[in-house]
């Protein structure tokens, strides 16, 4: 499963999200692959902390098995290790890469 986040981000577009992605992950199977792509991401509020957590929670309940994000500039990093920690379980393999050529490589495609 692959998501894209493009622009600026504001929480309302988050909850939004949030339905469609719940009927997504209703088809997948446990042990899927989660590509999270930030290359397009403009800006993201900390208000947008506590959805961003609901939907780390929604991808950790239906099993994923790893998750790739790609975020080229380590500057943007809007604290996705720590949101991590909260929202993910333990010895999940979480990869962040600079670019989406890296995260194939991470992906084993």
């Amino acid at each position: 499963m692959m998501v894209h986040l493009i622009g600026p981000v504001s929480p309302d577009e988050f909850a939004a999200g949030r339905e469609d992605l719940a009927a997504q992950l209703l088809g997948l199977s446990r042990g899927f692959r989660y590509l999270a792509d930030f290359t397009h991401l403009e800006s993201m509020g900390l208000e947008c902390m506590a959805e961003m957590g609901r939907v780390m929670e929604l991808i950790a309940q239906a099993g994923v098995g790893m998750v790739v994000r790609v975020i080229p500039d380590p500057s943007k990093d809007i604290g996705m290790n720590i949101l991590t920690i909260f929202h993910y379980p333990p010895g999940l393999h979480v990869a962040t890469c600079r670019n989406l050529t890296e995260a194939a490589g991470a992906l084993g495609l």
